[in-house]
């Protein structure tokens, strides 16, 4: 082992010997506690990050602990087999994909262990995720300082590797500054803590001998011949993230080996545990906007800002601005801007409001008149603000142009008083290679910019422009005395470009560093030390993704293309989120916490099945086909992913293809064909009823249906709504003109009071009600089951019917959230026609009626309490902004869960093998809720799939859609 030790560091080391996967896995099944997966499926899931490289692992572990990872790593070391640690795969320049083993710590080593509020000290295991840990520490009012923008993902194992910042940094530093001690463990097995070390602690290391006592001895010795050298040639710079940090080895930082570690990307050694300082959260928050001239002057004014030392000062320019305006239309946080080309978004703390206002008040005052200000003084919108910056990447990626973007040159930082001047020059090298539409933002305040661009990744001439740009790119900012690398790391993207910023004396001692760690180059090979090429494995080379030769929905903003969709991710993990941090996306994940069941994994193994390398049969992988099989087709992905990945849409067009030709589950014909059922069972109800509800006869129906044994069917209505409707006595005109009440097969067949209800209330409202004289099917069960011919020809047939109304300019009301969303979205992209997106203009829900076309209504101040869960199309979709505003005007204080979905999602959780899943959800947030309810609170849900989940709680409370409720404000008697 000394030889190796000594092993020349300019020296390549030896790369590993042709690989015996099948031994491996089985020692690695033997030894390890946990989940052992070589399958082409698991190594796909594992192949990407956030950047643009792609390199499949060899296989993927899951362990149970931190003993069952450390025996992987030595399963490893035995077969001579790389090794890389993934926490939460945001990594933005390469460093979390690898062909190596991959250890994925998040699932299961995720634990806080330990708080110390009165010391202010965390310890927590390495796959834990950041906002997790922030969840923990807010009971006793602290937080970790650094908050990345990939705060629902990252981990704090990754935030080590990474020497993760954030627009906190400002304030708290990077990474490394809040590490004070690190549990590692080496590639051939020492495992210690490791932190400062004072001469008493060195000897005592040396006293012990062996391993640990050689790694301590050649780190002193590297320090000692290179000190000079860091001490000139490293730049004087906060935002220094690039290379090792061989600074925190020198005397006057402490020997510091766990903050030499931070930042090193898992070339050297693995993270278990992490001891960190955290600091408390700022009481109270106040925004300061300054807008100027053009984003060169708000860079010009950054020392000026930085003076009143804000919590963060970050910065977007106008092209992000319209590019946010664009894809945000109406976003609040974008409508009191200043008037301006380049903002700068100046947070400041303080114990009160009033503090923390006055603080911001001063900057305004400070600025002088020739800089527009706002002070937005609401914390709402400060916090949507402050989300629309962070969400910069997503913005970025799919502009209006046309030409996607990429990670190119995202990270850069340059000491804050030079900033004006580099982007200047910048600017300059961006338009020389045709890049200049590229937005420029980010966290000015200490001098990092962040920005996408449009580069030519899929041709080996636009490739090769790419790599002459990020050279002078990278000149540039080592003239500036700056940081090839401000946040992101520098991965496979940047480390070949190392020497221009450090000079060649100091990356030989980031090898000698890594050499004393690594010397067989097994932590993550090829990246910061050894680095393969910036221009190699990248994802879009050359990938062209194989396109059906018949596609079902359009994608219209994919080009038309599937594969185009199915390629849409960039990797960002947003749906990893856990449910205390509310949102929709995605109930799977939350309740499984693995990656396959997560939208970002979903979309890579759907852009693994086009690439056609690792997945090669197309349609009918099973990878794919399992990966989807637990997506609850919910659409939050279509909305609250940055990038609008509509992964319901993708998994009906794939399971459209996957059972062509094929028998399919029960399922997609008993709850795939539930229109047609319900049509034939409205002759007899009462014994279809009797004969689900059988003891005996129910467990065989169910059976035979695919149905979950332990759900109950649902139950026809004696009359359905239309017949109800047809025999009702009509209205005379209403004063409002006329609306059509469209009649679902929810609402008609299992709910008809519901419709009777909303007659009612849109006739109280002074409309005329028109409903369709026969049953008219959106195809919604037809389109969750993937069977989308037979959906297009029974959504034709709707639109035919309602097209006479829609051109007579007849609101078309819709009351089932998930069939009014097929007619506002699925409905023009499954079936394109004039009349189609027609009808879609046309179709309101019902509170939307009553806002845009009766907003001055005004019924007597019903009161009351409602506690509403949103049905996740609606939420998607639609809104529900419209229905918060008719319930303030019915007096009704509402209390809306943002709880995600519920769990039930249609046929979803009726099918046999989810129901565990569906429950799950349900426990996750709603059932509690509903369980906590006061009887004075009505449980308000207008999603025939949540008031089914809500009954199944068995807690005696039944949910109302909103026109029960409304109907009841309006007629109390009838209570």
């Amino acid at each position: 082992m000394d030889s190796l030790v000594e092993a020349p560091a300019r020296r390549m080391p030896a790369p590993p010997r042709e690989i015996d996967v099948d031994t491996l896995r089985r020692r690695l099944e033997e030894a390890v506690d946990g989940e052992v997966r070589f399958d082409d499926g698991s190594r796909g899931l594992y192949a990407r990050d956030a950047s643009n490289y792609r390199q499949v692992p060899i296989g993927v572990v899951v362990p149970r602990t931190l003993e069952a990872g450390a025996a992987a790593v030595a399963v490893c070391r035995s077969r001579d087999v790389p090794v890389l640690s993934r926490g939460g795969g945001t990594s933005l320049a390469g460093q979390c994909c690898n062909t190596a083993v991959v250890i994925d710590w998040t699932k299961h080593c995720n634990r806080v262990e330990s708080v110390d509020a009165a010391r202010r000290r965390v310890t927590v295991q390495a796959g834990a995720v950041l906002d997790a840990v922030n969840h923990v520490l807010a009971a006793d009012g602290l937080m970790v300082g650094p908050q990345p923008s990939s705060h629902p993902a990252c981990t704090i194992g990754g935030m080590i590797g990474n020497d993760s910042c954030g627009a906190s940094a400002q304030a708290y530093g990077k990474m490394a500054d809040s590490v004070l001690r690190l549990e590692i463990l080496t590639y051939d097995g020492v495992r210690a803590w490791v932190g400062p070390t004072n001469e008493e602690e060195y000897a005592r290391i040396q006293a012990a001998g062996g391993r640990l006592a050689e790694i301590y001895r050649r780190l002193r010795e590297l320090r000692d011949e290179s000190m000079e050298l860091v001490r000139t040639r490293f730049p004087k710079l906060e935002r220094r993230v690039s290379g090792y940090n061989l600074d925190q080895l020198l005397p006057e930082n402490g020997f510091n080996l766990a903050r030499a570690l931070v930042g090193s990307e898992g070339t050297l050694v693995t993270v278990l545990r992490a001891e960190l300082t955290v600091v408390p959260k700022p009481a109270a928050r106040a925004v300061a906007v300054l807008g100027f001239e053009d984003i060169f002057k708000a860079a010009d004014a950054v020392p000026q800002v930085a003076g009143h030392r804000p919590l963060a000062l970050e910065a977007m320019d106008e092209t992000l601005y319209r590019l946010a305006s664009e894809e945000r239309r109406g976003d609040l946080a974008l409508r009191d801007l200043p008037a301006g080309a380049g903002w700068l978004l100046v947070q400041f703390g303080g114990d009160t409001p009033e503090q923390a206002g006055e603080r911001a008040e001063e900057l305004m005052r400070d600025m002088g008149p020739h800089v527009t200000h706002c002070f937005l003084g609401d914390q709402a919108e400060e916090d949507r603000l402050w989300r629309l910056r962070e969400s910069g990447l997503g913005v970025e990626a799919y502009p209006p142009t046309g030409r996607q973007t990429y990670e190119g040159w995202s990270d850069a930082a340059v000491p804050p008083e030079r900033l004006g001047a580099y982007l200047r020059d910048y600017e300059q090298v961006l338009r020389r290679h045709g890049y200049a539409d590229s937005a420029l933002y980010g966290h000015f305040g200490q001098g990092c910019v962040h920005g996408r661009l449009p580069i030519d990744l899929h041709t080996d001439d636009g490739i090769a422009k790419y790599r002459a740009f990020a050279e002078e790119a990278a000149d540039l900012v080592a003239s500036y005395g700056g940081s090839l690398s401000g946040e992101h790391g520098d991965g496979q993207a940047l480390a070949e470009l190392l020497p221009r910023m450090f000079g060649e004396e100091i990356v030989e001692a980031f090898g000698r560093f890594k050499a004393v760690f690594d010397p067989r180059n097994r932590m993550n090979p090829g990246k910061v030390v050894h680095p393969r090429r910036l221009d190699e494995d990248l994802a879009q080379r050359h990938f062209y993704p194989l396109e059906p030769a018949r596609k079902y929905f359009d994608y219209p903003d994919d080009h038309g293309r599937f594969g185009h969709a199915a390629a849409r991710c960039v990797g960002t993990g947003k749906c990893r989120k856990h449910t205390f941090e509310g949102g929709v996306m995605c109930p799977s994940y939350r309740v499984t916490r693995e990656e396959k069941h997560s939208t970002r994994g979903r979309a890579r193994l759907l852009e693994e099945m086009v690439r056609g390398e690792l997945i090669t049969d197309g349609w009918r992988s099973r990878a794919v086909h399992e990966a989807l099989d637990l997506c609850l087709a919910c659409k939050g992905c279509k909305s609250e992913c940055p990038v609008n990945v509509d992964m319901a849409t993708y998994k009906a067009e794939f399971l459209a293809h996957h059972y062509r030709l094929r028998l399919r589950p029960r399922a997609h014909y008993s709850m795939g064909w539930l229109p047609l059922w319900a049509a034939l069972a409205s002759g007899a109800p009462g014994a279809v009823n009797a004969l689900t509800r059988a003891p005996g006869l129910s467990r065989l129906v169910k059976a035979v249906a695919g149905v979950a044994k332990e759900r109950e069917l649902p139950t026809f209505a004696g009359e359905r709504f239309i017949d109800w409707f047809n025999r009702r006595v009509p209205e005379g005109p209403g004063t409002r003109g006329r609306v059509v009440l469209w009649a679902d097969t929810f609402t008609n067949s299992f709910d008809p009071h519901i419709g009777q209800a909303a007659v009612r209330v849109l006739e109280a409202a002074g409309f005329e009600v028109r409903v369709p004289p026969v049953t008219l099917c959106c195809g919604l069960t037809w389109i969750s089951t993937g069977q989308l011919g037979i959906a297009r020809r029974v959504l034709a047939r709707s639109v035919r019917a309602l097209r006479p109304w829609a051109e007579a300019g007849v609101p078309v009301v819709g009351l089932e959230p998930s069939c009014t969303a097929v007619f506002r979205s699925d409905g023009p992209e499954l079936l394109n026609t004039p009349d189609t997106r027609l009808v879609s203009e046309r179709t309101l829900t019902l509170a939307e009626l009553l806002q845009t076309r009766a907003g001055d209504w005004r019924p007597g101040s019903a009161g009351g309490q409602a506690v509403a869960q949103v049905h996740c199309h609606q939420s998607a979709i639609m809104g529900y902004d419209a229905d918060r505003a008719v319930l303030d005007r019915f007096g009704i204080r509402t209390s809306v869960l943002d709880s995600g979905c519920c769990g039930q999602a249609g046929n979803f959780g009726f099918e046999r093998g989810h129901y565990d899943v569906s429950v799950a959800c349900a426990e996750e947030a709603l059932w509690p809720a509903v369980r906590a309810a006061g009887p004075e609170e009505a449980i308000l849900a207008d999603g025939f799939s949540c008031r089914t989940q809500i009954a199944a709680a068995h807690t005696g409370r039944r949910a109302l859609h909103l026109a029960e409720l409304l109907d009841t404000a309006l007629h109390p008697q009838a209570r």
